[in-house]
């Protein structure tokens, strides 16, 4: 009996402490918007002071005052409960006062909107009639807007483009306005077209120097004096100048033209009245870049690559070497000429007079001998005179051949990059293909001199072996002759 007594104590002991633990949730919960509504609803603002912290519940000493604080908890429950309903309900009739409330207002709004809804729909009407009365009055004149709008935008991109711009200043503002606008066009609008027009058309036939920004070369923006020839061209310290639409600036190019057009601007600059030469670009930049991006001929050597530079050194040993021999061989064809006409009288700087020498000094001996000596000193001449000829002709042989080399090199570097990068840009092939027709081209231009120069080299050196074998063989027949008259 007594631990039936001690389960019934232990159970209502745990009750208890969550009744209570209940009771300071609630207790703390609710004092937050009770004491929120106080601050609210407060004359002068001032804001309530925080709750007192809970005191300690009392813990029951004996099962008597534990049944005694359980029946007081029950009853303190029921207490709260009621009171909650009586909130309930107090809330409720407020919640009803609120709806009914709210469906008054929206009554009324729902009323404003279809006032608003049919006065815009005769606001719409009035406006479509107003527009019809504003058609018919302008009767012509909207073709007149049409055409002013039409040429606005047509001269619009004339002027960002117009070279003219880097002196008279923007111009797009009224431009771009009147092709824009849905309005007819002011009569002062009107007139400031057709001057604008007229100044264009006026500025383009002249030649003008004025003050100017130029964006150099480092980056840096100047005021220098420019000179513009029409629309075609500008320049200052004798460089051309290229205008950029983007930029609407005018910038000084890092590489100017050839020689031959950019002679003109000096000339040109320092003529003060009258007619000067001139090169000007009538395409308004388009065949100044093409000048400008056309590599010269330094820049065309190195895209032969390796192939070119061999080429080019072979051709020049070869061009040294037949220039020398050419100078040789005309010097000695010459004295040869004169010796002929003093066979007595030899002289050992020429190859027909170092024949004659060994003639005289073998007269005496018999032909056959002399035959042999003679044969012998030819041949030295000979092989003297068409010394590194054959340099001469193998280059111009192996010069093609190292051009088709390096063509066949540049195909494969531009099938490479077809295979990297796809045959959509050109310019990715053009190195390869710059490499093929640069080396071909170097090799004909290396092939053709040399070759006419070894013709001429060997025409002459033959002429001059030619004289020596003729004179030999008369100075053995001679000598015979007096052999066979003496026996």
């Amino acid at each position: 009996m007594r631990r039936f007594l001690l389960c019934i104590g232990v159970f209502a002991w745990f009750a208890v402490s969550g009744l209570a633990l209940a009771d300071d949730s609630t207790s703390t919960t609710t004092a937050v918007p009770t004491e929120a509504t106080a601050a609210e609803t407060s004359a002068d603002g001032a804001t309530a002071e925080a709750a007192p912290a809970p005191l300690p519940k009392p813990q029951p000493l004996s099962l008597d005052e534990l049944l005694e604080m359980v029946r007081l908890g029950f009853a303190s429950e029921r207490e709260e409960n009621r009171q909650r309903e009586r909130d309930f309900l107090a809330r409720k009739e407020d919640q009803a006062q609120l709806l009914s409330e709210a469906e008054a207002v929206l009554v009324r709004e729902e009323a404003l909107s279809q006032q608003l809804e049919d006065q815009y729909n005769a606001y719409e009407t009035e406006i479509g009639t107003r527009e019809e009365q504003l058609t018919e009055r302008v009767g012509a004149l909207g073709e007149l807007f049409g055409v002013v709008r039409q040429v606005s935008n047509d001269f619009s991109g004339l002027v960002w483009d117009s070279l003219i711009s880097s002196q008279l200043g923007d111009r797009k503002e009224l431009l771009d306005r009147l092709g824009r606008s849905k309005e007819l066009p002011t009569t002062a609008d009107l007139e400031r077209l057709w001057f604008e027009l007229q100044r264009e058309i006026t500025e383009q036939g002249k030649v003008v120097r004025y003050q100017a920004q130029v964006l150099t070369e480092g980056g840096d923006i100047e005021e220098r004096e420019v000179i513009r020839a029409g629309p075609f061209s500008a320049f200052t310290d004798g460089r051309y100048l290229m205008w950029e639409t983007r930029e609407q600036q005018l910038r000084e190019l890092t590489r100017q033209p050839p020689s031959q057009y950019l002679g003109t601007v000096d000339d040109f600059e320092e003529t003060e009245s009258g007619y000067a030469m001139l090169a000007v670009d009538p395409s308004r930049g388009s065949l100044l870049s093409a000048l400008t991006d056309t590599p010269n001929w330094t820049e065309r050597i190195h895209q032969g690559g390796y192939v070119g530079y061999a080429i080019i050194v072979l051709g020049l040993l070869a061009l040294v070497l037949g220039v020398w021999r050419w100078v040789v061989i005309g010097i000695a064809s010459r004295r040869v000429t004169e010796q002929q006409q003093h066979l007595d009288h030899p002289k050992p700087d020429n190859p027909l007079g170092r024949v004659l020498t060994v003639y005289q000094q073998n007269r005496g001996v018999d032909h056959e001998t002399l035959e042999l000596k003679l044969d012998e000193v030819v041949m030295r001449e000979s092989s003297q005179i068409e010394r590194f000829l054959w340099l001469v002709k193998t280059v111009s042989v192996v010069a093609p051949l190292m051009g088709l080399l390096g063509t066949v090199t540049g195909m494969i570097q531009t099938f490479q990059a077809i295979t990297l990068f796809g045959a959509g840009d050109p310019k990715m092939m053009a190195g390869g293909i710059s490499e093929a027709l640069v080396t071909t081209m170097l090799g004909l231009i290396t092939a053709i001199p040399l070759v006419l120069l070894h013709a001429t080299l060997a025409n002459s050196a033959r002429r001059i072996n030619d004289i020596l074998e003729e004179q030999s063989t008369g100075f053995v027949a001679t000598e015979s002759e007096g052999q066979h008259g003496t026996d």
